[in-house]
């Protein structure tokens, strides 16, 4: 703080000033990076940035603390500017931390048993599900003590002045993020099913939790699920099939026949490069791959290349034309089909509809339909994920994918854990390190965590091009193989799923694909989120809504939208086979141009991240 004060500036505008100008901050200091991040304009941020840095937990855990401290300085700011608009909000929870306090008491003369509770968990949290939370008088009161005060910051968050949308969601996120870390269910001596156990086992627990934690740190995640519980090939993709075509960039599988007779138009399946193939390949009770050879379906998958350094220069058009256009050459001569179903999963999608209009440009009418599972085509409402991808943090990417050559898969996964980090991250937490425990053996979670690499070039093109600045839609922005990209052309029939929890990709955006194409689109809503929602078997069936009349707009499209029970796969393929030609004998397994060359899962899957 200056020395001297400016004519007519009291000391408190002075540290207004302050405060105001360590909210604008540094553009560099708002990367996801931490240790070359620094803060300097602001000691206070340094401080606490350096002491996570110290904290065993930053080497697992993605939080970010200066932008936490950022937030709060953001809301304690607002509040000395709009003072009477602080103190209606300081007085509501005044009034109900009083009522809570009033029913504690209650509660210990025996006579609140059956008051109803200040403010309760939303159904979704499942954070304070033990019966101690509920039956317990000192952890009900500490429970609806934190919940109180965390919906009365959020509140304070959503009326902070001056913000435009981006950076009002960013406050909410960073803020959640905090409160999230200082639930009192992630703190020994503030949960009651730690000391439950820790009185069971003699504090064991607690031992047993150091080591998990010191083996988490060795191997730089926090383990989510047991790891030896599964692998491809042994348990998971186990769907009979060959690799029948390899190049630097794709394995491509085909699944063998398991009745007498297959449809003559074979499905192609585009999973996403940030993952692998095998979400699409599970377990046999929720394989959509088995499902859909059981039901006479010849289906082939592209199996992606994990990068490495050395693919550095790989394109974006090479996932086109190394990916989904040379596959699309082998589907049709392995099979003899003209035409083939191609199905986009996520960011597999994206690329399907960039495609289909290059497709269309050059009068290629290979692609009979086209399906989107969980894409994004209109980026403009990406939720949560939009705070992390502004100028500073594309940089920062871009310069750790030309210092290592790749973008290593732990970033990726540290980001997507951090839209839902009550279930991905502080779960893990107090079951790993306060109570002791191993994680359960859980075939989604393995997968999530059997991450993959990113290539520089085709990854530093993806997010300019979506998220960034949101080309696809802008007729002719994106320019591929010379080709200017236009999804008005795309004409295909086309079928469309969106998950209602989705965090990832928020159904309302993966709706507007109904908007951008030109042929006629089915669009369907499931259940859960962004990838239960999709590995939905019907033996689960989680519900899927559906809507054939005329709407503006997603809202509209839900209001009016028919609920069924089920899984969506049904419907799918109900719709799928019209599409899919006669019944016809099997195509062999490969041709002579390309015999098979391994059994599934094939060797890239099985390249570590």
């Amino acid at each position: 703080m200056p020395d001297t004060l400016s004519s007519g500036q009291t000391p408190f505008d002075t540290w207004i000033n302050l405060i105001e100008n360590t909210m604008k901050g540094n553009p560099a200091a708002q990367t996801v990076n931490k240790q070359d991040r620094g803060d300097a304009g602001d000691p206070w941020t340094t401080l606490i940035d350096q002491l996570w840095r110290a904290n065993p937990y930053s080497k697992l855990l993605p939080i970010d603390p200066v932008e936490m401290t950022r937030a709060l300085q953001r809301i304690w700011l607002d509040a000395i500017n709009n003072p009477v608009r602080a103190w209606t909000n300081y007085s509501d929870f005044v009034q109900g931390y009083t009522q809570i306090m009033a029913e504690t008491t209650l509660k210990f003369w025996g006579r609140g048993q059956d008051v109803e509770p200040v403010i309760s968990p939303e159904k979704s949290d499942k954070r304070f599900s033990a019966p101690d939370w509920q039956q317990n008088a000192v952890f009900d009161a500490l429970k609806q003590s934190y919940l109180l005060a965390a919906t009365t910051l959020l509140k304070s968050a959503s009326e902070v002045e001056g913000l435009d949308e981006k950076q009002q969601r960013k406050l909410v996120f960073y803020l959640r993020q905090f409160l999230d870390a200082i639930s009192p269910t992630n703190f020994t001596f503030t949960n009651p099913q730690v000391i439950h156990e820790i009185v069971q086992t003699s504090g064991q627990n607690l031992v047993t939790g150091m080591e998990h934690l010191l083996r988490d740190i060795r191997a730089g995640q926090v383990k989510m699920t047991d790891t030896d519980a599964f692998a491809p090939g042994r348990n998971l993709a186990i769907t009979p099939g060959q690799v029948i075509y390899r190049n630097k960039l794709i394995e491509l599988l085909q699944y063998a026949p398991a009745t007498d007779k297959v449809y003559a138009t074979p499905l192609l399946f585009i999973p996403p490069w940030i993952n692998k193939y095998y979400i699409l390949d599970m377990q046999p009770r929720n394989s959509l791959i088995k499902f859909l050879v059981d039901q006479g379906y010849t289906v082939f998958v592209i199996s992606w290349k994990n990068p490495d350094a050395s693919m550095a220069d790989t394109s974006f058009e090479d996932y086109m034309t190394l990916g989904l256009l040379t596959a699309l050459d082998v589907v049709k001569e392995v099979t003899g089909s003209p035409k083939v179903n191609v199905i986009g999963y996520c960011i597999g999608g994206t690329l399907l509809a960039m495609t289909l209009p290059y497709l269309a440009a050059k009068g290629d009418k290979t692609v009979n339909s086209a399906a989107f599972f969980v894409s994004l085509l209109d980026f403009s409402e990406v939720g949560d994920t939009e705070v992390f991808i502004d100028e500073p943090q594309l940089n920062y990417i871009e310069g750790q994918m030309m210092e290592r050559g790749y973008l290593d898969s732990r970033s990726m996964s540290a980001m997507f854990n951090m839209l839902r980090a009550n279930d991905l991250i502080w779960s893990n937490v107090m079951n790993n390190y306060l109570l002791g425990k191993e994680p359960p053996a859980f075939d989604l979670l393995y997968w999530n965590a059997d991450g993959t690499r990113m290539a520089p070039a085709a990854h530093t093109f993806y997010l300019r091009n979506t998220y960034y600045e949101n080309n696809l839609i802008k007729p002719k922005k994106i320019v591929l193989k010379d080709v200017p990209i236009d999804l008005g052309r795309i004409s295909q029939d086309v079928y469309a799923v969106g998950t209602q929890q989705d965090h990832i990709v928020p159904w309302k955006s993966a709706w507007r694909i109904t908007q951008l194409v030109r042929g006629p689109v089915r669009f369907v809503l499931g259940g859960s989120g962004h990838i239960a929602g999709v590995i939905n078997p019907p033996s689960k069936g989680r519900g899927y809504w559906t809507n054939d009349k005329p709407v503006a707009n997603a809202d509209q499209w839900f209001e009016s939208a028919e609920h069924h029970d089920g899984s969506w796969w049904t419907d799918w393929l109900e719709w799928l086979k019209p599409r899919s030609g006669e019944q016809v004998a099997p195509p062999s397994m490969g041709c002579a141009a390309y015999p098979p060359l391994t059994p599934a899962p094939g060797t890239y899957v099985l390249e570590k991240g």
